[in-house]
């Protein structure tokens, strides 16, 4: 048997066995007024006859008599017929009249008159009444005596007294009726508490979504389980957006304390993270303070009913890191396969030389290839670049660009002199920058090119990007995520022009988490608004000149700062190529 019918059972056992008790209750209260009422009618009725002049001579008349009355002579005496007019009105059993013997002066039956009364009379001649239900000649009635004082004065003894009866059937005449109402008001509080109780059922086997106690206390026991054992954060959000449970991974990777009742917009979480929960779809490259996240929001239902909304969180910040090392690595890999290639053809040459018996030739090439050194980068002014990763770096983009037909180029004003202190913020906004920058060349027109612009300013680094290609259009959605759609991992999803997919964005959540940011200095568009250049204020290479003024670049130009990533504490000569 379900727990909730157990329930709906027990209350209504419980309101049945009340109900009998009221009634029960009600009941005996209402014998005892009906016959209290009874009572108090029958006394009154023989007071106002034991005060009756008349009654009170006659009595008085008939125990002065030494004899004893004939019941012929009391047949038609003024007393048998008062005490029968009363019986007539009042509708009383008897009314009954005796003097101070007990005879009986007056009898609803004729022939008991002259007779002792079958009941105790000398209660009632010490002068006190009596109210009492009592077994007689006419059966058992609610019967008050009450006795008869002498005509001269009040303070005399009693000469006689009269009892007045009512009929059980008369006093409880009213009963069917008091039963009546009592058994309707019992029923209608019975239909109460069984509706009532019905109701309580629904509401608990909806709010427990029809899950008994043993259930609930298994589905506690492996919730906990479960959210105390995965690494991922989990936060439950009922149908309002409240927040209803939260371990505390996801209260360490979003940064919340006491989040339970309060919505995540309260709560001051990413917009990012409040889109997919609105959107109910998944985020990747989200920055939440020090960390990049991963969310995924998924509605929750349970018989076509929306119960709210599960989001899964989950750090990136590390695997993001490991990504922008193996970017480098596969750049500086293909920019290695490049010189490979470079070098196999000068060993071409020599071997020709070698094999044609051109022995002082092939010995001349090499030794001018042992002064040269290792194949360059095609990359002009780079040695303007202070720092050896970044002058790698570059060099691998220009090796690549190169490849497809775009020529990277260093902007000729361009100053670096201090090494990088950190290498996988400064590796993802530049990579992200120039990998869009020679998309962008690819679709424009010949000549094909990339500027890229490198300044100290302190710790900071300043970059500026800009290429050749058609320029950007919405300038406004460059740096908005895309809403409303689950991530795409298929190959066709990835960025194909400025600001699509997640490098724009999360360029500015890595450069912003910091206090830097990425901005469009220049839309590069004839027919599109120019937003504001933004150079940034305290740095220096931030419009379009810096971008080497001598280079025909008509598309986008882009900038960023990047706060303290430069090592200024060590010699820049260390780190010189």
């Amino acid at each position: 048997m379900r727990f909730s019918t157990r329930v709906v059972l027990l209350q209504t056992a419980t309101a049945v066995a009340v109900v009998a008790v009221c009634a029960v209750v009600f009941l005996l209260i209402g014998i005892q007024q009906l016959r209290t009422e009874a009572e108090n009618s029958a006394l009154n009725i023989a007071r106002t006859v034991a005060v009756d002049p008349q009654v009170r001579a006659d009595v008085a008349g008939a125990s002065a008599d030494p004899g004893t009355p004939q019941a012929a002579d009391l047949r038609d005496g003024e007393l048998q017929r008062l005490a029968g007019a009363v019986t007539e009105r009042t509708g009383t059993l008897f009314v009954v009249i005796t003097d101070d013997h007990g005879i009986r002066l007056a009898h609803p039956d004729a022939d008991a008159l002259g007779q002792p009364v079958s009941t105790d009379f000398r209660e009632v001649l010490a002068g006190k009444e009596v109210v009492t239900w009592q077994q007689g000649t006419l059966g058992v009635s609610a019967r008050a005596k009450v006795p008869v004082l002498p005509p001269d004065g009040e303070g005399a003894a009693p000469v006689g007294e009269v009892s007045v009866g009512f009929e059980p059937s008369s006093v409880f005449n009213d009963l069917p009726t008091l039963i009546a109402g009592i058994v309707a008001a019992a029923a209608a509080a019975l239909l109460l508490a069984a509706f009532s109780a019905m109701l309580l059922r629904r509401r608990w086997e909806r709010l427990t979504l029809g899950l008994q106690p043993e259930e609930l206390v298994a589905l506690v026991q492996n919730q906990a389980a479960v959210l105390d054992g995965v690494g991922d954060g989990v936060v439950a959000l009922d149908e309002h957006g409240l927040v209803r449970l939260c371990n505390e991974t996801a209260r360490g990777l979003l940064g919340l304390s006491e989040p339970e009742g309060r919505s995540l917009a309260d709560l001051g979480v990413a917009p990012a993270i409040l889109v997919a929960v609105r959107e109910k779809t998944a985020g990747d490259g989200i920055v939440s303070g020090e960390r990049v996240l991963y969310v995924d929001a998924q509605p929750v239902r349970r018989d076509g009913r929306d119960l709210g909304t599960v989001l899964i969180v989950r750090d990136r910040t590390d695997l993001m890191a490991l990504s922008e090392r193996l970017e480098t690595v596969r750049a500086m890999t293909s920019a290695l396969r490049v010189q490979r290639h470079e070098f196999a053809n000068r060993l071409h040459v020599a071997a020709g030389l070698l094999d044609a018996g051109r022995g002082p030739e092939a010995r001349e090439f090499l030794g001018e290839q042992l002064q040269r050194g290792p194949v360059d980068y095609p990359v002009e002014n780079i040695e303007l670049i202070g720092d050896a990763l970044l002058h790698a770096l570059i060099g691998a983009h220009a090796l690549e660009a190169g490849e497809r037909g775009v020529r990277v180029s260093v902007a000729a004003d361009s100053l670096l002199l201090s090494p990088l202190g950190d290498v996988e913020d400064v590796a993802a906004v530049l990579g992200n920058l120039v990998d869009n920058a020679v998309r962008a060349a690819v679709a424009g027109h010949e000549p094909r090119r990339v500027s890229i612009g490198c300044y100290g300013d302190g710790a900071d680094l300043v970059l500026t990007v800009s290429d050749s290609g058609p320029g950007v259009a919405e300038t406004d959605d460059l740096f908005r995520r895309r809403e409303g759609s689950r991530i795409d991992t298929s190959a066709g999803a990835a960025d194909r022009v400025h600001g699509l997919g997640v490098g724009l964005p999360l360029s500015r959540e890595l450069a912003r988490r910091h206090g830097g940011d990425v901005w469009l200095i220049a839309s590069g568009r004839p027919d599109a608004d120019e937003p504001d250049s933004r150079a940034d204020p305290a740095g220096p290479g931030s419009g379009r000149g810096a971008s080497d003024p001598g280079q025909d670049l008509s598309g986008a130009v882009f900038g960023a700062r990047l706060r303290n990533v430069l090592d200024i504490t060590s010699p820049s000569k260390d780190h010189a190529l």
